[in-house]
């Protein structure tokens, strides 16, 4: 376990995921010594069936079995969702990681789990980093190589100084950023309740085109923050997001400080399935969401509806149906419609079309292993690494290397791209996805040979090829802040027609931070209150859960 490396080296209190919609203390709640709280008796025992086995659902299966409930888990596909970590074949170890590969260190409830496994983390090799060692951006057919910001033209500290000047003139940003680290829940609502209704209708780039900061400069200053941009690469593929989406990632320090998990993230849902908790009510001492499934889940669900004695009737894919007295559903939201045949009348109108209208992002990856990690040898009449860490206006956008040590396999991923970027992908078969990839990259890199290089086969993913997950990730456009609302507030059902209690909504989609594994963290935690209170039970005095002080400082809900 590696928290101290996770810690702030200046001194200052860390900037967590806190908020900025909801700042509830989610870490400090799974971490009080009283627990979560407690069902009655009489409901020990009882079956909640989870659909979809990635974080969201696993984090709650674990939480609720805790409770002393039983969770029933169901999946379509992979256990671990979107946090797929794929094995090369005949290697020991050696991963490409399909889905989440960074993970900011503000994702401190996802980090619980990570350290309650005794996983390993290190810094991701971002572009500019110490991790990546150096970094090569190629636009426009210019080439430049640079090992700190400083090493590149001043046309690229320009661009960072009014990035981050529009964000101080267009949010407070400075002042967001001491609330989220105090913890200052008054100052927080405050302050982003003013940008809720200001920024929710416009787009990421209306916000940069228009700030002042880089409306003094040229258009080239914008095209270089959309194609490079800082931190963890390209901005515009999210151009046409709502800017509030862009305001959570940079103000929670998404995009910054980020960890890789060695070994692979899969490891961590997986891990989860496989712990056995210390304390566990109603089960018997080592007790795992693995040995209460026999060892796997059952497979994907098939239908979900209400039967007439009001309980939730879940029919899998081989046509077993079981009762169940709630349900939490953690699969990307399309599914409800797309795969899973789910009775209209246990959302409502203004639900489904939140869930319906949830807009997916495109994501495509082409990884290969080779010999060894090649790219730390010097170029002998540069003295420069042989290849950087790379981002370029060309095919691959983003090219990534990672070092498991000088006597191991290396791993490049050749190309990570979105939206529009990833559809040209779409069609290519993976060897053609190879060879356009390492076309790309010969120009930038004319003198080194990298398909000499490759040992083993090459993997790929394009998200929105699965039938079982239709895109990578939400991206929430304009005027879809009420449709997140709906949803995120969900598990708050106190107020919701009977026929619509006891099924609950979960996953990074449903939280304010898509494409982040801390909003599946948050919204599963919000789903295990949900289900404990559906069941009778409630929290410990000491350690109020986020439904009970939802009405308080929940988000606020602009008028429809």
């Amino acid at each position: 376990m590696n928290k101290k490396n996770r810690h702030p080296l200046d001194g200052k209190k860390p900037v967590t995921i806190f908020g900025p919609d909801f700042p509830f203390a989610f870490d400090d709640w799974i971490e009080h010594p009283a627990g979560l709280g407690s069902i009655p008796v009489e409901k020990l025992g009882a079956e909640v069936a989870i659909v979809g086995a990635g974080m969201a659902g696993m984090v709650a299966a674990y939480e609720l079995m805790k409770l002393g409930l039983k969770p029933v888990v169901y999946e379509a596909s992979k256990m671990g969702g979107r946090l797929r970590s794929q094995a090369f074949e005949g290697s020991e170890g050696v991963i490409a990681e399909l889905g989440g590969m960074r993970f900011p260190v503000s994702s401190t409830a996802f980090y619980h789990y990570v350290d309650k496994l005794g996983l390993e983390t290190k810094p991701f090799p971002n572009p500019l980093t110490p991790a990546s060692g150096s970094t090569v951006i190629d636009l426009e057919g210019q080439t430049f190589y640079a090992q700190k910001l400083s090493d590149l033209p001043a046309l690229f500290q320009e661009v960072a100084d009014a990035w981050a000047d529009a964000l101080e003139a267009g949010s407070r940003f400075g002042d967001i950023q001491q609330a989220i680290r105090d913890r200052d829940v008054p100052r927080l609502k405050e302050l982003w309740n003013t940008l809720v209704p200001l920024w929710d209708d416009r787009t990421f780039y209306d916000f940069v085109a228009t700030s002042k900061a880089f409306a003094k400069l040229s258009f080239q200053h914008r095209e270089v923050f959309g194609q490079v941009g800082f931190g963890t690469g390209g901005w515009d593929s999210d151009f046409p997001n709502s800017m509030l989406e862009i305001f959570r990632v940079v103000m929670t320090n998404c995009d910054d400080h980020q960890h890789l998990v060695v070994g692979g993230v899969e490891q961590v849902p997986l891990g989860i399935w496989r712990h056995a908790p210390e304390r566990c009510a109603h089960w018997p001492e080592g007790t795992s969401l693995s040995s209460l499934h026999h060892g796997a889940p059952r497979t994907g669900v098939k239908s979900i509806s209400r039967s007439a004695d009001g309980q939730f009737s879940i029919t899998d894919n081989l046509g077993v149906t079981r009762p169940y007295e709630a349900v939490l559903v953690t699969c990307q939201s399309w599914l409800l419609t797309t795969q899973i045949e789910c009775e209209e009348s246990l959302f409502s109108q203004k639900v489904w079309m939140a869930l319906d209208r949830t807009r997916y992002m495109q994501s495509s990856k082409t990884f290969v292993m080779v010999d060894r990690p090649f790219w730390k040898d010097k170029d002998p009449e540069t003295g420069r690494d042989l290849m950087s860490m790379t981002l370029t206006d060309r095919l691959t956008r983003g090219t990534y290397l990672f070092d498991h040590g000088d006597d191991k396999p290396g791993v490049i991923c050749l190309s990570y791209s979105w939206m529009s970027d990833a559809l040209k992908m779409l069609p290519h078969p993976v060897e053609k996805r190879v060879k356009l990839a390492l076309d790309s990259l010969k120009k930038i890199y004319p003198k080194v040979d990298i398909a000499s290089r490759i040992i083993g086969d090459p993997i790929t993913v394009s998200w929105e090829a699965d039938p079982h997950f239709l895109g990578a990730f939400k991206g929430a456009l304009p005027g879809h802040y009420r449709y997140n609302q709906r949803m995120y507030a969900h598990f708050m059902q106190q107020d919701f027609p009977p026929e619509q209690r006891g099924i609950f909504i979960a996953g990074d989609d449903v939280s304010w931070t898509p494409a982040w594994v801390e909003g599946a963290v948050q919204t599963s935690l919000n789903a295990v209150w949900g289900i404990m209170t559906h069941f009778g039970g409630s929290t410990h005095a000491a350690n109020p859960g986020p439904g009970d002080v939802f009405n308080d400082i929940g988000p606020i809900a602009l008028p429809d």
